[in-house]
């Protein structure tokens, strides 16, 4: 059994490569805009003993406690068990793969959807 839970999942997802798997599920024009609006026009700043640092774009993330964000996020990660051939249950940031080891190809195999997990994480940088 493999058990993954992204650190800090929500904030991790990049707006450029969000925005590129959403074109590749056919989101365009000006819904893609309005997605697009909703991801880029947001900035943060720290405040520290009354003392504001200057403010920052925000190039990552999905805004938690929203349904858009929510959606975008399971929309982001909806192709990670694409290459895995082990069972692949997935919950928000949480994802569960599994197989039963009855000899050494059912080993390789679970060993192949690991690497592959690996590869897919480091593509789309989770």
């Amino acid at each position: 059994m493999i058990i993954l839970d992204f650190f800090k999942a929500f904030d991790k997802v990049p707006h450029q490569r969000l925005l590129l798997k959403l074109q590749q599920f056919g989101i365009r024009d000006n819904v893609l805009g309005w997605i697009q609006y909703f991801l880029t026009k947001r900035s943060q700043q720290v405040l520290l003993l009354g003392t504001k640092s200057d403010e920052v774009p925000v190039t990552s993330g999905v805004p938690q406690g929203t349904v858009l964000g929510l959606l975008l996020f399971l929309v982001y990660i909806n192709d990670i068990a694409n290459n895995i051939d082990s069972h692949m249950r997935l919950f928000a940031d949480d994802c569960l793969s599994y197989r039963v080891i009855r000899n050494a190809d059912a080993y390789a195999k679970l060993q192949r959807d690991i690497s592959s997990l690996c590869g897919w994480e480091s593509t789309w940088q989770m």
